[in-house]
């Protein structure tokens, strides 16, 4: 059963702004999108740091929209695989967006690589990865060539922050951080 003194201590001490559980639609994000907008325009002095977490935001969400794998249902969990996790808290210097979802057991080893190659890279090298891969055209059946990653981990400046947990063996649960410093 939920605990809601508990949860009303951790909004007050990590300052969440968001929680959602649940299936993501088009519809939704720009929902989200315009409430967190909304939020950070009175809240967030800054507009290179507004401008961050709009743009890291919109691509968070849109990857979950695009890349949740809704090959079927999961018994072993209390909601299915097309569900997904999403929370941005904000503390006195950074914010943090992390998202979830599940994804078929046969991506992880892509993916994994994919980020850590992404986590490599300095500035320099994150801007040559990005072009190659818009010179090379190489994109997904869902029209992603890996630019999401370099593009959050651009704009944030900081690493990517990941996790595959094995959830059967078709899947594997993958949580994903991002920190965006408020400097």
């Amino acid at each position: 059963m939920l605990n809601f003194v508990e949860i009303k201590e951790q909004m007050k001490s990590d300052c969440i702004a968001l929680t959602f559980k649940g299936n993501v639609t088009f519809e939704l994000v720009d929902s989200i999108i315009i409430i967190i907008s909304d939020k950070l325009d009175a809240l967030e002095p800054n507009l290179n740091v507004r401008k961050k977490m709009y743009g890291i935001l919109t691509e968070c969400l849109q990857n979950l929209c695009n890349h949740t794998d809704d090959k079927g249902s999961l018994e072993i969990v209390d909601f299915d695989v097309k569900s997904v996790a999403i929370s941005i808290k904000s503390t006195e210097s950074c914010y943090f967006i992390e998202t979830g979802n599940f994804v078929l057991n046969e991506k992880v080893a892509f993916l994994k690589k994919r980020i850590d190659e992404v986590n490599s890279k300095d500035k320099e090298g994150l801007k040559t990865l990005y072009n190659e891969i818009l010179t090379n055209k190489v994109f997904s059946d869902k029209g992603g060539g890996g630019l999401g990653f370099i593009d959050i981990a651009r704009k944030s400046g900081e690493k990517l922050d990941y996790l595959f947990e094995n959830v059967n063996q078709s899947y594997s649960f993958f949580s994903f951080k991002i920190i965006i410093n408020k400097k």
